[in-house]
């Protein structure tokens, strides 16, 4: 990015009424078959277009095409039942029915390199694309199967890396894995959790990024929260050792939360997708909110490696609220850059 701090979003934005029930998470689909597929093109398209009246300089397809941030990438595989369901608790915070592995997973066809070559056909701008992590990936099923969290992270990693590199032969710039998982798991997010999100971005040029977040603004996760005291060092447990992994971004989650901005010392030299913009409010920042945020990021990341973000996914909020978040995090920006240059 030639850019000074290039801004994006952490993930989804909301969808438009006609292709699912706005302000909730993983709402089915209100279009089948060719329509559907349509449908997610036209929101696709809309989301584009959001993204660019904001200013907003790296941009996506605002997950448009996914009904859930993981399992829609499951849903494409072979060796996992829908139909055969399990209750698991999802990273320690609420129970979920989960689909099982019940053999070998691989993965039979391309699940987003279209969706992403739409995207690079609309815009001349930088794109990122999200995928699951293979630890967030793992903690969303039962695994009957492989029966080792690690053996079926390592497969899952595999087959990743055959999806990354389609998607960066596509066009795309940044390919981001989503792992909230690497908050709850320390132990095996050391052992061979990063090991294995390197597997999954083995051999690709462009760039990669790992976003490590709080969740969405729905209860269980608010609720958790509350639970962390007035400090949260979670980041504290995975940063040595993501400072030290091949992965070039790591992205987190700042504004109105409890993370002690120093922790960013840990990963100084890694670029930081800094989320200036809390998802969990309906609350607008104001431009100046922001750009406080980054002035305080800026203590730790030097300025050429800072990219302003969202905390998390925006799919819960109305598109009112979220386009007005994006136009704050594109002002804030903006400060910042005046300030930098002296302007």
């Amino acid at each position: 990015m030639k850019t000074l701090l290039p801004t994006s979003t952490a993930g989804s934005l909301p969808k438009p009424s006609w292709l699912a029930e706005p302000e909730k998470l993983w709402s089915p689909w209100k279009l089948h078959n060719e329509e559907l597929i349509e449908g997610k093109k036209d929101a696709l398209s809309l989301s584009l277009y959001d993204q660019l009246r904001a200013g907003i300089d790296i941009v996506s397809d605002g997950e448009q095409t996914r009904q859930h941030f993981v399992t829609t990438f499951i849903e494409h595989l072979s060796g996992v039942d829908f139909e055969k369901r399990e209750t698991v608790r999802i990273r320690n915070r609420y129970e979920a029915s989960v689909p099982t592995v019940v053999g070998e997973v691989a993965r039979q066809q391309p699940v987003f390199v279209e969706d992403a070559r739409f995207l690079r056909q609309l815009t001349k701008q930088p794109i990122k694309w999200a995928l699951p992590g293979p630890m967030t990936m793992i903690d969303t099923l039962y695994d009957a199967h492989y029966k080792s969290r690690e053996k079926l992270a390592w497969e899952f990693a595999k087959i990743l890396n055959q999806e990354a590199k389609e998607l960066e032969a596509a066009g795309v710039d940044i390919i981001q894995f989503d792992e909230p998982a690497f908050n709850v798991f320390f132990d095996e997010v050391n052992d061979w959790g990063v090991a294995a999100l390197e597997r999954a971005i083995e051999g690709l040029k462009c760039e990669t990024a790992v976003h490590i977040c709080y969740g969405y603004g729905i209860k269980a996760n608010t609720d958790w929260k509350k639970t962390l005291g007035s400090e949260w060092r979670q980041y504290e447990e995975a940063f040595p050792k993501l400072q030290t992994s091949n992965i070039d971004i790591i992205s987190l989650e700042c504004h109105n939360s409890r993370v002690p901005m120093d922790l960013l010392e840990l990963i100084r030299g890694k670029k930081v997708m800094v989320g200036a913009i809390d998802v969990a409010t309906s609350a607008i920042e104001t431009p100046e909110e922001v750009a406080s945020t980054l002035r305080k990021a800026l203590q730790f990341v030097d300025a050429d490696k800072l990219y302003p973000s969202t905390n998390c996914g925006m799919t819960p909020l109305p598109r009112r609220v979220a386009n007005g978040k994006l136009n704050a995090l594109s002002a804030g920006a903006e400060i910042i850059r005046r300030e930098l240059s002296g302007k």
